[in-house]
């Protein structure tokens, strides 16, 4: 039996992934303007980063513990298999929830094949190990065979971003109030990556202009084999930027398969509009 790939909209794929590939999408709920939207369903990025350009406040949530119950259950009572691969648990609450749940499941349906995993990745980076992992159940792979290519490439998943206005990460609780003021004064472009799941600075940079071609440095510093591999890109309402820097990788590297993405609602409620996130395997898996 075709093993059921499971994910939460963290991985900023859209629809057309889910249809193609048959991934089943549990959303986390973004919370603007005293509503509550399930991300991916009920509310569109695009949405979420005008209200921010508006002064809107915004807040989300995990995947709620009955929903995972419920799912999880569902799944089991049918006898199909699954693998639910998870946000990273550094920046949601997620992937704690999914495991409780998993055992709870796992103790009233002793025989029940399963497995939870946190990728550790966020955004398209989670996305493209997603893609992976449900190409893998498409061609009959079983689940230790996903387990173990998915977290292989979850682990040597690059992440690296930059975002436009630091105060978002400041709401967010990334960068201290002094940082963004004066980042903000001084156009400075904080450059990121996620480390174990976490983010952290790698340096700041004055001018945006700059910042393009700094990510792809580090891009050849980190990475290798990019022809044989799918490039992420994701963008905070900035599709220009995002079609730049992939022309830059296809004329540096010769790069062509090149997947951008708008950052969803829900990582876009912390990062803000005007982000930039490049994601590659600093070790492709052979």
């Amino acid at each position: 039996m075709k093993i059921q790939i499971l994910v939460d909209s963290a991985c900023d794929l859209t629809e057309r992934h889910y249809e193609q590939y048959d991934i089943r999408m549990l959303p986390l709920t973004v919370h603007l303007n005293e509503k509550d939207y399930l991300d991916g369903i009920d509310i569109t990025p695009k949405e979420v980063y005008d209200a921010m350009r508006d002064g809107a406040s915004t807040k989300t949530s995990q995947v709620s513990p009955q929903t995972f119950k419920d799912t999880f259950t569902e799944y089991v009572e049918k006898d199909q298999p699954f693998v639910y691969l998870a946000f990273s648990s550094e920046l949601s609450g997620t992937y704690q929830t999914a495991k409780m749940i998993e055992q709870e499941v796992k103790e009233q349906h002793p025989h029940a094949q399963f497995e939870v995993i946190n990728t550790k990745c966020a955004s398209i980076g989670y996305g493209l190990v997603v893609l992976r992992a449900a190409k893998l159940a498409q061609e009959g792979a079983s689940i230790d065979e996903i387990v173990d290519i998915a977290t292989y490439h979850a682990n040597h998943m690059e992440h690296i971003f930059t975002v436009d206005d630091l105060e978002y990460l400041y709401r967010g609780g990334r960068v201290s109030r002094t940082a963004a003021f004066v980042g903000s004064l001084l156009r400075i472009k904080p450059l990121l990556h996620v480390d174990e799941g976490k983010l952290v600075p790698i340096e700041k940079i004055r001018g945006s202009k700059r910042v393009l071609g700094r990510m792809l440095e580090v891009m050849e510093e980190r990475g290798t084999d990019f022809k044989n591999q799918t490039i992420g890109i994701s963008h905070g309402d900035d599709l220009e930027s995002a079609e730049k820097l992939a022309e830059m990788i296809k004329e540096k590297f010769g790069a062509d398969d090149i997947l951008i993405e708008m950052v969803g609602a829900v990582i876009g409620a912390h990062s803000g509009p005007g982000t930039i996130a490049l994601f590659f395997l600093n070790k492709p898996y052979k």
